[in-house]
């Protein structure tokens, strides 16, 4: 298997809430190859795909309950302490839910916590020693 991830799929309550908070508040666009079970948006070299939570569970066989930390968190990665401001705040103002104010951190960035409406974690973040390239992929060091 090649070491690379193509897509990550959020299980929402609601597919065209959760695409109007990705379009309209966080101002994404998404593909036309959607429909309206799942909306897909490009994101950088992988896709995020917003699909109904039960029909996820079903899919894959797990139940569809649960609540609390879930062991995953996406990242939005900054170029900047100040577009970390920003983009917390458009989230927030976007309908996310501010789950840990942005401030300097132990590993030597900037970073805070956002919910979105269904409450997947996104961590947005300013990393000095990674790399985001024009197309914003981000490069680790070698």
């Amino acid at each position: 298997m090649e070491q690379r991830l193509s897509v990550v799929t959020l299980g929402v309550a609601d597919v065209a809430a959760a695409r109007r908070f990705y379009e309209e508040g966080l101002g994404w666009k998404a593909s036309t190859s959607g429909n309206e079970q799942v909306v897909f948006f490009q994101a950088g070299g992988m896709v995020l795909a917003l699909y109904g939570r039960s029909a996820l569970a079903e899919d894959t066989h797990l139940p569809a309950e649960g609540s609390g930390f879930g062991g995953i968190a996406l990242a939005y990665n900054a170029r900047s302490k100040e577009e970390v401001d920003t983009v917390l705040a458009q989230a927030v103002a976007a309908g996310a839910s501010l789950l840990k104010p942005a401030r300097s951190v132990f590993w030597g960035g900037y970073s805070g916590y956002v919910a979105d409406p269904d409450g997947h974690p996104w961590e947005i973040a300013f990393n000095p020693f990674w790399e985001i390239t024009d197309d914003g992929s981000v490069r680790l060091p070698k």
